[in-house]
Formats: structure tokens, sequence, C-alpha cells
């Protein structure tokens, strides 16, 4: 129509009816057209003859019909909905067609003898009693306008049954049965086990076919008062589970919700236990000690001991961790063990600050804000107040042991350390006091000798100098003598200082120029230091090769040249230098476990009896490059997830058929759903996406020397806002900016719940993984008269007839049944609702399949614990192929108890036992030999039947 430019003024759309043809449309669908037709959208609609009645169509100014009305009612119905002023109606009829003239003559003489007596009918006529009035002849929906009549309730019924679960073997239709007395038919309808009900009795009628259909209105009429058909009289879609759609209140619109395409702006949960505002007291703190030993696995690489101070007491297993630390030639064995509280007063708690201030900003951060490219003056951090370094929500203290002092009930704060380093910044608050480097004033030395070397605040002897640790005044950065150098400060400058600058004549001209400093002793030898390097992450052996390859590249050539002069000493032993670089890794693992422990406190389940390292671990993303991933605990939180589930439904919903329970189950299982219910408990704060960078880690105390400021758009360091991009590949996952923002995929906060899932059910088995459903407020409860409900509908199934398979089965499975009816609905394909049941097994199926999946994934988990993801899941769909099921139960015999009446099924099942008989091919030849054919039923319905029947999860 719209190829055709002299009807380009039309805007044209079609209806059809709700069948199961290719061209039919939806409910809403329909609803759509017809408001574009009413409002003027639409101003011609082609239509089948589902617009006769039923629906609501405006009045129309032209009606053309090219099939012909069957009958003077299907004429009546169409001809009324030309209804406006100097309508038309016009039906097409082929030139000389004499049947088609009959028709509508006859048509056109019956609706003249309609007219008649209808004008001509007396006020009152009087009807038998028994025979329904005009009132209750068709049932109509005031809220859409459809309506069903006598004529049309048993298409529509049929339409109804015809929508149930059905295979090859079955289709599933209404049975009518009559019974005739002397004044009528009474007809009985019987609806296939999986309708919402079975047996109806409608009312007397005159003839048969009109007390079917009496017998159709009245069951569609229940139907829709049962939610099976809709408002417009259609069989209805299953609607979400109103646990789950009215429960959540998060409103995230927009699509592609629980998949890889979103991605979304989230925050990151602090560690609580890591908060304190004690930094700034003035009186005596009490703080909680834990003790950090360190291991090396070579001979003669020590380690100092150190003492981790907090304000809160740590979860059992942070507080006694023991973890793996892998250097690039060697790997270190780090412990924490709780040693009590520690008292400080205000003098020792200034000093501990200074001490962790210098040490971690000289080797990770940095000592100096501001440069001459930046145009701000040049300044010491540490020259006056330092609230500004210390952060309330991240305060803690490492401080260094004393191993000669320390006892194993207590620790010993190795002091004489600490107060070197305390002293060392108040010589540099003295070097800088007026915002410049002054050494003139402090280079006064006692003693003087051609031996000894000059440093900043004292003299030493050469020999004395190797291995020394040094603070560079100038620079603010920690070095480590190496040996003394044959160059003084007046020799030709060879760039090692500062590769970048090799436009200086001397070293001495160097130092003026860059750094304002006028050397005093020009003549010393300068020193070959060898400088600190930035830390390394530590958690993987799978990091050590990558960092291997950087530390041999850099070695070579990371020496330079210092005057002594500009050069702090620090007593302070190698042992306890070496320990700040594995701080980073250490301390970042240990607020790794106390987050997951604070996420465990939140879903308050018997904390003892689930391990932090297993949420942790289910918290945890690929991207993580750790050792670990959350990647086989959402494989088996998925199989968790879909049984309790399954088993919920199941006694829940017992006159929900198996496709009505699918249904329900897959919306409530679905990534969208586990999306929102995530996002609701917030535990998207506690997903690590990204690798662990050292550099960015920061002590308190510490200045980041790389920072990344906060560009994202919100204001606050939680998002409480959904924010989202789709599909924008610019976007970094996981990397996050100073505030904690970070792009989250939306489908990993989804396979995050099921990972939780699957830990509490490793650890605590179902109970706690109930529980954890429950936190998420997925419904999985199953009350105790449930199940007393559904053994009962069993119950009341006669086996008597059949005892004797009963017993036979009972005794191949190894399994007594107290309630016999609950196997003979096992046995029962629904084909055998020809002969006259209820029920069948598709129910039971539907709870089997679920209990195989959890099982086997189990075994595969437990059994394959080497295994990543991707190959368990290969190894389950193997184990769940429809052919092992089917030699299963044929290898036992199973299939001969199935009790069915289709010959097409009987004839199938014996080809495939004849053929499993006769053939010599092989395993791997009859899983590819094609489509299953075997009685792989019988094996799951062994499965969902015990468990049904043993009345526990368990």
């Amino acid at each position: 129509m719209k190829k055709i430019g002299q009807l380009s003024c039309f805007r044209v759309s079609f209806l059809t009816g709700g069948s199961s043809s290719v061209d039919a449309l939806t409910p809403k669908m329909q609803k759509d057209t017809l408001d574009s037709f009413r409002s003027g959208k639409v101003n011609l609609l082609f239509t089948t003859d589902v617009a006769e009645e039923g629906i609501h169509i405006p009045d129309c100014s032209c009606v053309i019909r090219f099939d012909l009305p069957r009958t003077t009612r299907s004429y009546v119905q169409s001809r009324g909905r030309a209804r406006q002023r100097d309508s038309q109606y016009i039906l097409m009829i082929e030139q000389g067609n004499v049947k088609q003239d009959d028709l509508i003559s006859g048509i056109m003489r019956s609706k003249a003898s309609m007219t008649g007596i209808a004008s001509n009918r007396e006020p009152e006529d009087s009807h038998p009693s028994f025979l329904p009035t005009e009132e209750i002849n068709e049932y109509h929906i005031s809220k859409t306008g459809a309506k069903i009549t006598t004529d049309s309730s048993i298409s529509v019924l049929n339409q109804y049954c015809d929508k149930l679960p059905k295979d090859k073997y079955y289709t599933p239709r209404p049975k009518f049965q009559f019974t005739h007395y002397g004044d009528g038919y009474e007809c009985t309808v019987t609806l296939p086990s999986s309708a919402m009900f079975q047996l109806l009795v409608g009312q007397k009628a005159r003839n048969m076919q009109k007390a079917k259909q009496l017998v159709c209105l009245d069951a569609c009429k229940r139907l829709h008062q049962l939610g099976a058909l809709d408002d417009h009289l259609s069989p209805s879609v299953e609607e979400p589970p109103p646990e789950i759609s009215s429960k959540s209140s998060i409103s995230t619109p927009g699509a592609g919700l629980g998949t890889t395409k979103r991605k979304e702006l989230h925050g990151t949960t602090k560690v609580l236990s890591m908060s304190g505002s004690w930094g700034s007291d003035r009186s005596v703190t009490k703080l909680q000690g834990y003790k950090l030993n360190f291991v090396c696995d070579q001979v003669g690489q020590k380690y100092s001991a150190f003492v981790l101070l907090i304000d809160a007491s740590i979860a059992k297993e942070a507080a006694t961790l023991d973890i793996d630390l892998y250097l690039h030639d060697k790997m270190v064995k780090a412990s924490v063990s709780p040693c009590g509280p520690l008292e400080l007063d205000a003098w020792q708690m200034e000093q501990t600050k200074l001490f962790q201030a210098l040490l971690f900003n000289s080797l990770f951060g940095k000592l100096f804000i501001g440069s001459k490219a930046s145009k701000t003056p040049r300044e010491f951090i540490l020259k006056k107040d330092d609230v500004f370094l210390w952060n309330k929500e991240n305060m803690y203290l490492l401080l260094p042991v004393d191993s000669t002092l320390d006892s194993h009930k207590s620790v010993c704060i190795n002091w004489s350390v600490i107060d070197v380093v305390a002293t060392a910044v108040g010589f540099m608050r003295s070097i800088y006091s007026d915002g410049k480097c002054n050494l003139t004033d402090k280079l006064n030395y006692e003693k003087n000798g051609e031996d000894l070397i000059h440093l900043a605040n004292k003299s030493c002897k050469g020999n004395d100098l190797k291995n020394m640790v040094v603070l560079a005044i100038h620079t603010g950065k920690i070095y480590t003598i190496v040996v003394v150098s044959d160059l003084c400060a007046n020799s030709k400058f060879d760039g090692t200082t500062d590769k970048k600058e090799a436009k200086f004549r001397t070293f001495a001209e160097y130092f003026e120029k860059k750094y304002s400093i006028f050397l005093c002793h020009p003549l010393q030898p300068l020193l070959v230091l060898k400088p600190t390097h930035n830390p390394h992450n530590l958690l993987s052996s799978k990091n050590r090769d990558e960092d291997n390859v950087v530390e041999n590249k850099n070695r070579a050539n990371s020496l330079v040249h210092m005057p002594p002069e500009l050069l702090i000493p620090l007593d302070l032993p190698i042992d306890v230098l070496r320990v700040f670089y594995l701080f980073p890794s250490l301390m970042h693992r240990l607020e790794s476990l106390m987050l997951a422990s604070q996420l465990r406190s939140e879903i308050a389940y018997r904390d003892s009896d689930i391990s932090s390292f297993v949420i942790l671990e289910a918290m945890t993303t690929l991207r993580c490059c750790e050792d670990f991933s959350m990647e086989r605990l959402e494989l088996l939180g998925d199989s968790v997830l879909k049984y309790a589930v399954s088993a919920h439904l199941f006694m829940t919903f017992l006159n929900k058929h198996e496709g009505q329970l699918s249904s329900r189950r897959q919306e409530t299982i679905c990534n969208a759903t586990l999306y929102r219910l995530g996002i609701e408990r917030r535990i998207q704060g506690y997903i690590r996406d990204a690798a662990f960078d050292p550099r960015r880690w920061l002590a308190p105390g510490q200045l980041s020397r790389r920072p990344c400021p906060c560009e994202c758009p919100v204001n606050s360091e939680v998002v409480t806002e959904d924010i989202h991009r789709i599909d924008d590949k610019s976007i970094i996952i996981g990397k996050a900016c100073d505030k904690g923002h970070r792009w989250i995929c939306s489908k990993t906060i989804s396979d995050c719940v099921e990972a939780l899932i699957g830990a509490y059910y490793v650890e605590g088995g179902l109970k706690a993984a109930f529980a954890v459903l429950k936190w998420f407020q997925i419904e999985t409860e199953i009350e105790e008269e449930l199940i007393m409900e559904a053994l009962s509908s069993a119950s009341v199934r006669n086996y008597l007839p059949k005892v004797d398979v009963v017993e036979l089965l009972e005794a191949k499975l190894g399994y007594t049944f107290q309630m016999k009816g609950l196997l003979i609905e096992a046995l029962t394909h629904s084909s055998q609702q020809e002969s006259g049941a209820t029920y069948c097994y598709q129910r039971l199926e539907f709870l089997g399949d679920a209990v195989l999946d959890i099982l086997i994934t189990r075994h595969l988990f437990l059994s394959h614990k080497d295994t990543d993801e991707g190959e368990l899941t290969d190894l389950r769909s193997a184990s769940v192929n429809n052919e092992n099921f089917a030699q299963v139960a044929v290898k036992h015999n199973l299939h001969q108890f199935l009790q069915h009446s289709s010959g097409f099924l009987q004839d199938q099942i014996t080809e495939y036992v004849n053929s499993l008989e006769s053939s010599s091919m092989d395993r791997a030849s009859l899983l590819s030999s094609g489509p299953c054919r075997g009685p792989k039923v019988c094996f799951l319905l062994s499965v969902g039947q015990c468990i049904r029947d043993s009345r526990s999860h368990e």
C-alpha cells in the first residue's frame, strides 16, 4: 500500500488474532494497533474476522469484506462496525458465483426475518426454566472490551489447551462427556492435568452442542478468574514472580541489565575496621596490636618483624593470616598474629607518625609538593601541621619490633629506629625552615680529616658507608650507599644523577642551577647510590616472571652519583627497609579479607561457619589476575540457585504446570533480577574488579605519587544514583579514581551474586546457601505445611492396580516410597491422559532436572579443584547429556515402567533399546548418532521423586 503513490494518504496497519500462526499478534501488539486506529494515527486497518467480536473497534466510515460472512450473525457483527453517519458497508462478490449470491440472499432474508420477529415479539416471553438466560450467554471484560460468547467459547478453550505443555507424543485438548436428562443435556469438561483445574460440570441445554458451548463458556470464565486467561481473554503469558518484582526498590531504567555491554559507575566500600580518629589525640591512646612476622626462603635474607596498630579488633582470619609473597628471586612467608593492646602517649604517637610518614613518602610517595613547572613553591610536607596527610577512614600504624626484647606474649616497639627517623625529620625541618634548602649553617663538623666523609649532619669513615641507608635532602628519596667513587662535585657531569639533564658541565653546577644548592665540600668524593624501586604486586606467582624482566632491565642503569653533604644517614637496618616493599601487597590482602569479613557480618549468618577467604574469592573477578577468582563459585552458585528456586516453586504452586514453573524460575534467576537484588544489597562496593596496582596503594600519612583525580559525574564518594553508559569502548573497566569510583560491567554484579551463593553453599551447605538467598530477598523457604500438602496430593492417587510395578521399581532403586502415588505420578507420561489419568511426570521432571544439576555440579566442583570454570562447564554439559540419561534408563530397565498411551512413543523406545542391544558402536559413536530418542525422562524422574518423597533438601 505504501508503495502506491495514489494511496499514500493512508496510514496502514493490520490486526490479527492470537493464534499460533506466523503473523499472529500478541495482546500488547493488538492493543497498540487499536490505540493507533482510535487516535487517528492509523486510518486504514486490515483485519481478520477477529474484529467481528471480542475486540472493541471504534465506529468506522467504511467496512469492506473480502471474505464473505458465513452466517447471519457474522454479517451483523461486521456490519455493526460501520456505524458512522453515511458509512458504507461493502461485500466483495465474485462475478457469476452462484453460491455466493445464494449465501448473501439467505443472509438478507434471515436478517429481515429477525428484524420482524424482534419488532413484533411480546413484552414477556416464557422460556423453559432450565434454559440459560441471554445474560449468561457471554462473558464480557469491561476493562478491554473483550468478550466470549457461547459460539466462540469452544475455540477459546481449545486455544488455552493448545498453550499447555505438549510434545510430539501428546497434544493436550479438552474432553467432553454428556448426560441426557428428560428435558435436555448436561456436559462435563475434563481439562489436561497441567491446566488450572481439571473438571467442570456445565448447565443444562436443549441440545448437546449448546451444552458443550455453555460448559466451555463457564470454563473460560473460571480460567480468566484464575489468571490463566488475560484481560484480552487470550492465554496469558506467565507473570513475573510478585515476590521479586514487588520487593525490588531499585529503579534502573535502560536496556542491558545484567549484561556485559552495560557499564555502570559505582563506588568502593570502605573497610570500617581501618577507620579511626585517634591521630590527633593528645592523651594516651590504646590501640590493638597485631604482630607481622616474615620468613624468607633464602638463607641469610632477614626481614624485621613489625607490629600493626589499629583502633578496632579485626576478624579472626585476618588476624591470623598466613600468606606467601612472591618476590622476583625469592618467596617470603608473612604471618599475622594478635599481640594484645598497646598504649602510646602523645609524644610516642607523634614520633611514630613522623616515622611512618617519612619512610612511606620517601619510598613510595613524595616528601615535597610544588615545583617550578607548576609555578608553586616547593615545600617539605612535614615542615608543619601534617593533619592533611592522615585520613580518618584509613588510620593505622606499622612500626618495627625490637626482636632482642620481643616476647611471645607481647611485642616491644623498636624506639631507637623510630627516633632516628624522627630526628631526620627534625633536621629536614631546620633545613627548610624558611622554605628554601639552607645547608650553610648546618654543616659544622667537630671532626675533620682526609679519611672522613662529611654527610649532611655527621661525618663518617669511608669504610663505614657501605650499605648505609641515607635520605637525600633535595629529592626526599631514600638510597643505599654502594661505594665511594673517584669523582667529586667538580668532575665532569655525566648525567647519571638525572638522566634527563645532560647540559651541565659539573655536578656542582647541576645542583646549583636545578636545586639552588651551593655545595660546601665540592672536593669530597661522590657516593655511588642505589635508589629504591617501585613496589611490586607480590600476591601471585603469575606476576613474578613479569617483574623479573623489568627488574633485570633497569638494575644495571639504576646507580646514581650524589655529594655526601646532601645525604642524611639513617641508622635504619636493611632488614627493616626490606619489609616496606612487602607492605603494599600484605596490607592489600589484609584489607581485602577485612572487607570480606565485613560483608559476612552484613549477611549475618553464623559468621564462624563461613570463611572470609571464600567470600573474598566470590568477590574477585578474573581481571584481578589473582591465583583465584569467582568463576568456579559462580558455576556452583548458579546450580544452587536453580535448585533452591525450583524446589520452592514446585512446593508452593501445586497448580502450575512445568511451563509456568520454568517461566517463573527463569524470571527469578535471570541476570537482570540478580543484578537488581545485588544492587539493592550494595554488593557492588565489595567487588574487586581490577588488578592490584601497588604504586597507587597508600599507607596512612602517605601522599600519592600517581594520583588519579576524580572526574566522575558524581559529587560524593558513594554513588547513589544510576549512572551508566552502554557499549562505550572508551571506558576502562575496574580502574578506580582517588575517590574509589570505578566502572563495572552490569553482568559482573549478577555473577557475584551467584558466586556468593556458591561460597555459602561450599562453607555451610544448603542451610547457609538458603540464608544468603533470604538475605538477597529470594524466596526459597518451604514451610512444612506446603510439603505435607504436596505429599497429600500424591497420596490420593490409587496405586493398587499397579502395586507390582511399584514394588519392582522400589527394589531396583533401593528406596521405599512413603507415598506410592508419587511414584506412579513419576512414571506417567502425559499421553496417559488419553486413558483418563489426571496427572503426569512433567512437574517432577522440572524438579529432577534441578536436582541433577546441583548434584553433578557439586561433584565436579569438589573432585576437580584445579579445573577452571570453562572446563567444569564442559564436563557438566557432557555429564547431563540426554543420551547418557537414556542409556542409564535402558541399562537399568527403567523404560519398562513408563506408563503411556502413545504407540509412536513405544515404537521409538523399542527401536532405541534394540539399537543399543544390537549395535557394536562405542560410547562416542552413540553420543554422535543423532538426537536422543531414548527414555531419559525415567532417570530424571527417579531423582525428582526421591527428593520430593524424602521431604528434605539434604
